[in-house]
């Protein structure tokens, strides 16, 4: 089996921080693909040998929401940083019998694990597992933000606010889309040579911009503001920069950034109503996983989506807290954790 180290994860969660709400212990990891080894009474869609996803947002394929294109926010099993399973209880003991807390309905640091049948999709086993793990989170999120929440057009320009990983697989969807111009925004200059495998073209150092706000930047770059801007931080105030240099008239904002709870976006009424720039989350991207990931995976088998590019490292599971160190030091984009049974 194999996981991903995310930095949801360490830069939360691992240091017990308010975001999500900390608690102990408990078993991370939420990117992962494995073999089912049993299913529960009333399984219908999956049987012992399945190789599946794990997937952290619900998809129940029932609901309102699950059964139409236009959201991918599940309404029966609404999903949250609970450390529970949907049901409100834990799967997880040690061996005092005490209890092991789960994380967002995955909990992939371990050899077993159990998962709600509206958390798991099933993938095709000749796509390799250790690039098929990165399509359970932040990849996903990513190329999806650019491919159904922005549904960029060929020839567009594109601004990224941060270009960590999450913002990265936006420049690779945005590629994929067919953008024209993709201008990646961050306070690391080196990330430039880096995004420009995954499609970058332009790069703005925030922190050289002088007197100018970085959304006049790109304001006077793109004659006007770019078509789509993505915010890959958290940071509410890159949302408002991100809204301010997308094009009025048709200019999208999406959010990816996970921000502190109770973090507010101001804004002017005049621009929401005179500049007609709309502005949406994207939570997994937009991407409904039972549907959307197969298709990924073709288009990686089909050498179009360039997963091999994010995998800067890959080590054993008893190397756990080299993956968490190169994490720490921003020397790693994907670390796969390999995990033999």
């Amino acid at each position: 089996m194999a996981r991903e180290i995310t930095a949801l994860e360490e830069n939360h969660t691992w240091t017990l921080e308010p975001l999500p709400p900390g608690c102990f212990p408990r078993i991370l990891g939420h990117e992962a693909i494995g073999l089912v080894e049993s299913v529960g009474d009333g399984v219908r869609d999956f049987a012992e040998g399945d190789m599946v996803i794990p997937i952290f947002i619900p998809d129940c394929a029932e609901c309102i929401d699950c059964t139409s294109k236009k959201s991918n926010i599940c309404s029966k099993f609404p999903f949250s940083h609970t450390p529970w399973m949907h049901d409100g209880t834990s799967r997880f003991t040690d061996l005092k019998g005490e209890t092991l807390y789960h994380f967002i309905f995955v909990s992939s640091f371990t050899e077993y694990t159990v998962v709600h049948v509206a958390n798991v999709t099933k993938v095709e086993t000749s796509i390799p597992p250790n690039r098929a793990c990165l399509l359970s989170c932040g990849v996903s999120t990513g190329v999806g933000a650019a491919w159904k929440s922005a549904n960029v057009e060929a020839g567009s320009t594109v601004a990224i606010f941060g270009v960590g990983s999450i913002g990265l697989a936006v420049a690779e969807g945005a590629r994929l889309c067919g953008a024209k111009r993709i201008i990646g925004i961050d306070v690391n200059p080196e990330k430039f040579e880096i995004g420009k495998a995954f499609g970058i073209t332009d790069f703005v150092d925030s922190r050289s911009s002088g007197d100018k706000r970085v959304s006049e930047i790109i304001n006077e770059m793109t004659g006007g503001g770019a078509d789509y801007c993505f915010e890959c931080v958290g940071k509410a105030s890159l949302v408002e920069e991100a809204f301010a240099c997308c094009r009025k008239g048709w200019g999208k904002t999406i959010v990816l950034g996970v921000d502190k709870p109770g973090a507010q976006l101001t804004f002017k009424s005049f621009d929401v109503l005179h500049l007609g720039k709309t502005i949406s989350g994207s939570l997994f991207g937009g991407l409904k996983p039972k549907s959307d990931i197969p298709i990924l995976i073709k288009r990686y088998m089909n050498k179009e989506l360039e997963l091999d590019k994010f995998v800067t490292h890959e080590v054993r599971f008893e190397e756990i807290n080299k993956a968490f160190d190169l994490l720490i030091e921003g020397k790693s984009l994907r670390c796969v954790i390999w995990m033999d049974k």
